[in-house]
Formats: structure tokens, sequence, C-alpha cells
């Protein structure tokens, strides 16, 4: 709701609902929480209020009942400025968490897209088959012995095509799930990437999607310092007896 402009694909979803959290602990601690969790709704509150111009009291009916608008809806409820071009769905996540999530929009995270559904073993039967050529035909061999003669030696050999190509779909399979990106060796193998392009293109991708993290915060992930989280409880009962 920042954004000057915020525009949305023809086929995409906003959903505004009310914040949550987990919290373990004391009475007290879960109270403490909830004032938290008050103050951040409220913030939030405000924001989508300000930017559609709507009551405050419409907008919070709208968070606690998880509401999802189409980008046909937000454009016209004020919480978007235009919309664009459909695109396809990318992103993978556990839609069942989710109370209210449109019927299409489950369709379409639990049906895979057929490019990116491919296994590591579709990939490498693919550059299979397309390695699977027939021996080339034997050149025929000149009268004259002063004249160019056909050297069997050199002729292309299937089995030999084959293998560099299996060990070579194998290798960018091995870079894309080293990169975190296994979806995109269907397309670098589609286009006959050399490993060098395979490479660059994934060092592009990560310095794309890599958050920009100011060192004097903690980092996240587990530190040095982390305890199991069952000793955490059980030191916890042990001090409230």
């Amino acid at each position: 709701m920042a954004g000057d402009e915020i525009v949305m694909p023809e086929n995409a979803f906003l959903m505004i609902h009310d914040p949550s959290g987990l919290v373990m602990g004391t009475a007290a601690d879960m109270r403490e929480m909830a004032g938290t969790l008050d103050k951040i709704a409220a913030g939030m509150l405000r924001g989508y209020a300000a930017r559609s111009g709507r009551p405050e009291e419409e907008i919070a009916g709208l968070m606690a009942a998880e509401t999802w608008l189409t980008a046909a809806e937000a454009l016209e409820a004020g919480l978007a400025t235009r919309l664009a071009e459909p695109v396809r769905i990318a992103a993978r996540f556990d839609i069942a968490r989710f109370r209210n999530a449109p019927p299409a929009l489950v369709d379409a995270v639990e049906t895979p897209d057929p490019e990116y559904a491919k296994t590591e073993t579709d990939i490498v039967d693919d550059a299979n088959d397309v390695a699977s050529v027939p021996d080339p035909a034997p050149q025929p061999v000149a009268d004259d012995p002063d004249g160019p003669m056909a050297d069997a030696s050199t002729a292309p050999n299937a089995t030999a095509i084959r293998a560099e190509a299996i060990a070579h779909a194998r290798a960018v399979v091995d870079l894309c799930r080293l990169a975190g990106q296994p979806q995109m060796a269907g397309r670098f193998l589609e286009e006959d990437a050399s490993l060098d392009a395979v490479r660059s293109s994934l060092l592009d991708t990560k310095a794309e999607a890599a958050p920009e993290i100011t060192p004097h915060h903690p980092q996240p992930g587990r530190s040095a310092t982390t305890r199991p989280w069952g000793d955490v409880i059980a030191r916890t009962f042990k001090l409230k007896g």
C-alpha cells in the first residue's frame, strides 16, 4: 500500500487479513502478544483505509473475514491503481492454511505447471530422447587414391552423443538444484544453454532475489547460541516448578 502505483496482473489476488502470531508462556505473556497484534492490526487498518478512502469499520470487517479480492475488485476498492496482463503463477505455498482462498486459486496452486513439474529423471529422459539420433550414414569413399577419403574414425558416434547429452543435462540439473532454482533446468536444456551460461543466469537470478540486510541487525537463521526447543521447554517447566 506504500507504492505510488500498485499494479496487479489481471489474474492476481489481493488478500487482507488480521495479523496472527504464536506465543508460549504465561497469561501475561499472551495478553502482551494480543496487545502487540492489536497494534499491528491498527497500523494495517489505517494503511488500507488511507489508500482506499473507505471507512476503517468497513476495512476492519474485511480483515477479520480474511477477504480475497480479484485484481478488478482491488482496483474498484482503491487498493490497486491499474491492471496488467495476466501472468503464470510461479509461487509455491500451502494454500490450505488459508480459510477463504478462492477455488480458482486453489486449483491453480495445487495443479503444477507441466513445464515446472518435471522431475530430474524427466529432464534427463528428455535429454536422452533428444540425443537418440540414428547413426550417420556412411560416407562414400572416393575412387581417386589421392582424393578425399572418408575416415570412419571421425564419424559421429550416437552412443557418445547420447552420453554427452545426458552428462550435460545432469550437470545443468545439479547447478539449478544447488542454486535453489530446480524449476529453471528445463528451460536451460530446451535452449541448449552452455554450463557457463547456466551459471551466469543463476547468479543473476540470485543477485536479483537477494534481500539487502543491514549488518547491524540480527541475521536470519539459527545462531550459535540457540538451544534445542526441547531444552527450552524442559528448563521453563523446571524454573516454574
